[in-house]
């Protein structure tokens, strides 16, 4: 529910009592926030604090944080940061799902290549601030500036 704070719209004072037009708002942001939660397949953690959760579903827990805020755009800084294979390949899925689901667009900025081609429409490389790619996975995959800056050039 933290995610929905900026949605709320009834006083301080009708939140505190749960009166009337405030009870049933709250209603309406735990029913889209029961749906975050389905969706991020963290219904089993729901009673468990965060810090305690494995890194993993920390990160999934944050995504959610900010999927209740119902973005247009989310912008990602490297979220599969320090998970293992598993971990990355469930995120991956679920950043394609927002998409979908929510029709919310993903920049994403994150150093797993692999990662990168396998879930993303268009890609921007940048090599020390300067832009050495822009297209498709498979137009930056064949761009010679990004073979270099990656690959180093054979003398």
């Amino acid at each position: 529910m933290t995610g929905r704070n900026l949605h709320i719209k009834s006083n301080l004072f009708m939140q505190a009592l749960r009166i009337g037009p405030a009870q049933r708002e709250e209603e309406k942001h735990r029913e889209f926030v029961e749906h975050i939660i389905d969706f991020l397949e963290i219904q089993a953690f729901r009673k468990t604090p965060v810090g305690q959760l494995p890194y993993g579903l920390q990160k999934r827990v944050d995504l959610g944080r900010a999927l209740a805020m119902e973005p247009k755009v989310l912008l990602l800084d490297e979220p599969m940061a320090g998970m293992n294979m598993e971990e990355k390949q469930d995120m991956c899925r679920f950043i394609l799902d927002v998409n979908e689901e929510f029709g919310t667009t993903i920049v994403l900025i994150e150093h797993d290549m692999g990662v990168v081609m396998d879930i993303s429409d268009r890609v921007v490389v940048l090599d020390y601030g300067k832009k050495i790619g822009d297209g498709t996975p498979e137009e930056v995959r064949n761009n010679e500036d990004v073979i270099s800056a990656y690959l180093g050039t054979s003398h």
